[in-house]
C-alpha cells in the first residue's frame, strides 16, 4: 500500500504506535521466563537482579531497531555495528528465552518460548520497515507538499506578477492615455491658436483690403472728379473759346458789315458826286452810262456754294481780301468772313 497523503502517513504512525503493546507483552513476558534461568545462575543473596538481564536484552534490542529506524529517516547508513548489535540482542533474547527449557530438556517448551523473542524481533524489524516507508512517504509527501506549496507560491508570485503587471500596464495605458489627451489638448489649443491667427490675420486682410479698396475708391472718386473738373475746365475753355471766336467773328461780321456799308455809302457819295459832272457836260456824259451798263452787265454772278467756298480757300491762298473774294464769288462779306474764320479754326 502506497501512502500518498499526511493523513494515510499520520493513521500509519498511529497503528504502529499499537506496536509498543506488542513489545510491553513481549518483554513482560520474556522477564517472567528469563528471570528463573538467571536466578538459577545468580549467587545468594542477589536473586532480586535476575530481572534485569532479560530486561536490558530485550530493550536493547527496541533500542538497536529504533535507533536504526531514526538513522534510516535520516538517510544513514544501518549497517556494521549496528546490525551487529541488532543480531547480538537478538540472539541473546532468543536464548535466555529458550535456556531453562533446553536445560530441563524441554525441546517444546525452548519452541514455545522461543515465539516471544521471535515475535519482538520481527516486530521491531518489521516496525523500522514501515517506519523506513513511512519516513519515505513523509519525505515525498513532504517533497509533493512543499512542491504544492512552491508552485502555489509560484503560482501566488506569478498571479502578483500578472497583477502587477496588469498594473503597470493600466499605469501605463492611462499615462499613454494621458499623454495623448495632453497631446491632443495641444494640438486643439494650437489648432485654435492657429485659428485665431488665421482669424487675425484674414480680418487684418480684409480691413486692408478695405482700406485699399477705399482708397482705391476715394482715388477713383477724386480721378473722376479731376477728369470732371478737367472736363468742365475744357468744356468751359471750349465754351469761352466758341464764345471768344464767336464775338470775333460777329465782330468781324459788324465791321465787314459796317466797311460794307460805308463803302456803299462811298460808292453812293461818289456816284452823287459823279451825277452833277454829267448834266453839266453832256457831251463828255454821254457815253458813261454804256460805260456803266457795260460794267454792270460784265459783273460776276453769284456762284454756287461748293464753288465759292473753293473760290475761298484759293483767294485765302492768294492773300486776296475778303472784299475781293466777295467781288469773286458773288457772295456777301459777312458770308465770306465766316468761311475764312471756319478755314482759321481747321487750321
Amino acid at each position: 500500500m502506497q501512502l500518498n497523503t499526511q493523513q494515510q502517513v499520520d493513521q500509519a504512525e498511529t497503528v504502529l504506535r499499537l506496536s509498543w503493546v506488542i513489545v510491553f507483552g513481549v518483554i513482560l513476558f520474556s522477564v517472567f521466563t528469563v528471570t528463573p534461568l538467571v536466578e538459577r545462575s545468580t549467587p545468594a543473596g542477589w536473586e532480586w537482579s535476575a530481572p534485569i538481564l532479560p530486561l536490558v536484552v530485550d530493550v536493547a534490542v527496541v533500542i538497536s531497531i529504533r535507533v536504526d529506524a531514526i538513522v534510516a529517516r535520516l538517510g544513514g547508513s544501518t549497517t556494521g555495528w549496528p546490525l551487529a548489535l541488532r543480531v547480538l540482542t537478538g540472539g541473546a533474547s532468543v536464548a535466555l528465552n529458550v535456556g531453562n527449557s533446553v536445560l530441563d530438556g524441554d525441546w517444546v517448551g525452548a519452541l514455545v518460548h522461543t515465539a516471544a523473542p521471535a515475535v519482538l524481533i520481527v516486530v521491531a524489524e518489521a516496525s523500522l520497515k514501515w517506519r523506513r516507508e513511512i519516513a519515505a512517504a513523509s519525505t515525498r509527501i513532504e517533497a509533493e507538499r512543499r512542491e504544492q506549496e512552491d508552485a502555489r507560491r509560484r503560482e501566488i508570485r506569478e498571479r502578483e506578477e500578472r497583477a502587477r503587471a496588469d498594473r503597470e500596464r493600466e499605469q501605463e495605458a492611462r499615462r499613454e492615455e494621458h499623454e495623448r489627451q495632453e497631446a491632443a489638448e495641444r494640438e486643439r489649443r494650437r489648432e485654435e491658436q492657429a485659428e485665431r491667427e488665421r482669424e487675425r490675420e484674414h480680418a487684418a486682410r480684409v480691413a486692408r483690403e478695405e482700406r485699399e479698396h477705399a482708397a482705391q475708391l476715394e482715388a477713383a472718386r477724386e480721378d473722376r472728379a479731376d477728369a470732371r473738373h478737367r472736363e468742365e475746365q475744357e468744356r468751359q475753355a471750349r465754351e469761352r473759346k466758341a464764345e471768344a471766336d464767336r464775338r470775333d467773328r460777329e465782330r468781324r461780321e459788324q465791321e465787314d458789315a459796317r466797311k460794307a456799308k460805308e463803302a456803299e455809302r462811298d460808292r453812293k457819295a461818289a456816284e452823287a458826286r459823279r451825277a452833277p459832272v454829267a448834266a453839266v457836260s453832256p457831251a463828255v456824259s454821254t457815253p458813261r452810262p454804256a460805260v456803266s451798263a457795260t460794267v454792270s452787265d460784265d459783273a460776276p454772278a453769284k456762284l454756287p456754294e461748293a464753288q465759292a467756298r473753293q473760290a475761298v480757300i484759293d483767294g485765302v491762298s492768294a492773300g486776296r481780301s475778303q472784299r475781293e473774294i466777295a467781288a469773286l464769288t458773288g457772295w456777301s462779306t459777312g458770308w465770306v468772313a465766316k468761311r475764312v474764320l471756319e478755314l482759321g479754326e481747321a487750321a
